[in-house]
């Protein structure tokens, strides 16, 4: 899998920079930044702003809101000037990003209130590679970033987007910058984080489509896992969300979930949603856990946090189990999540756990 951290920022502040320093003679202040409402010179200033309001999010370990600072420039400072600040506020989030460790998640708004360090990395890459397409497209040069870069952003903050042939093309589609073949104008747009939610020893990571990518073709999708781990069905698992993001069909929340020990921060096994809810709010769960921790009531813990969640949405009715008459194990899980069993399926049983409220 292709890492989203501190030298992909680096990497796409230097083509940034490197692209800009070709015409820092020309009158920024004068000329609209592409399709965007400032001009060239405030969208690279915004960018500088960004890239270090994403770096003290990450140091600070900020949890509910914005750390309330910014950046100001100096009244003479020129368009070479601004360049060097993007520099050395992409360093500071390259720093940022390379010294935090991968549990920690800190402050941003889209959209579940939180990121991890290669969310902050995503994001930073996004907005220096998409506004210095804006401030190239104003000026008139053409601007191609590496399509590598690309695709990782695509993969870890736009798991909703349907991938295309070029990545370049799909994020200018998928941010409202450009046409795609077949596809209708995007107007509205937000980049997704993975949600993680809660339990009492464990976190719920959601896998996002660059994780499920690499599960699926035997790597360990970024996470530490203990001895053993991952295993089939966490990579048959990542497998489905591999499809349903190539389909263009993946709702992320609604995906899978890597279970991480909060002691350690090691990935235990997995748990995710087949799909969507259905038209009858009906949703199914599966999950599965690496031999060495099992027994130690993980996999009840997360179903009953990830059940509890999927059952405070609207809409949803129910959460489904389908679970092998042989597994007795997993029966049991179900049924101390409080599950009951209300149907048998040739060799399978299927438990149901209803929304009290409905």
């Amino acid at each position: 899998m292709r890492a989203m951290g501190g030298d992909q920022v680096d990497e796409a502040v230097a083509d940034c920079v490197a692209l800009l320093g070709t015409v820092v003679d020309r009158d920024w202040e004068a000329v609209r930044a592409g399709r965007l409402e400032w001009s060239c010179r405030a969208t690279a200033v915004h960018v500088a702003g960004d890239l270090i309001a994403y770096a003290g999010q990450l140091a600070g370990r900020a949890r509910d809101a914005y750390v309330p600072f910014g950046i100001t420039l100096d009244e003479d400072t020129g368009n070479a000037g601004v360049l060097d600040v993007i520099r050395t506020t992409g360093a500071l989030l390259a720093a940022a990003v390379r010294t935090t460790p991968r549990e920690v998640r800190a402050f941003h708004p889209y959209p579940f209130r939180s990121a991890d360090r290669e969310g902050f990395a995503a994001m930073g890459v996004a907005e220096v590679l998409l506004h210095t397409h804006d401030i190239a497209e104003g000026l008139g040069v053409a601007y191609e970033p590496p399509a590598g870069l690309c695709g990782s952003v695509l993969t870890r903050i736009f798991p909703h987007v349907r991938p295309g042939p070029d990545p370049w093309r799909t994020l200018l589609w998928a941010t409202g910058r450009g046409d795609l073949p077949g596809r209708a104008p995007v107007t509205e747009w937000r980049w997704c984080n993975n949600l993680v939610l809660p339990a009492d020893r464990l976190t719920l990571q959601g896998v996002t489509p660059a994780a499920a990518l690499d599960l699926s073709a035997g790597g360990d999708g970024g996470f530490a896992w203990i001895a053993g781990g991952p295993i089939g069905g966490t990579r048959e698992g990542a497998g489905l969300v591999v499809k349903q993001y190539e389909a263009g069909v993946l709702r992320p929340e609604w995906g899978m979930y890597a279970l991480v020990r909060r002691e350690d921060g090691r990935a235990v096994g997995a748990m995710g949603f087949h799909g969507a809810p259905d038209e009858d709010g009906l949703v199914e769960v599966g999950y599965d856990l690496v031999e060495g921790a099992r027994g130690r009531g993980h996999a009840t813990e997360a179903l009953r946090a990830l059940s509890a969640w999927a059952l405070e949405r609207d809409g949803v009715r129910a959460v489904i189990a389908v679970v092998d008459h042989a597994n007795v194990p997993s029966q049991n899980v179900v049924t101390r999540a409080g599950f009951t069993r209300v149907a048998e399926d040739g060799g399978q049983f299927v438990y149901e756990l209803r929304a009290s409220r409905r």
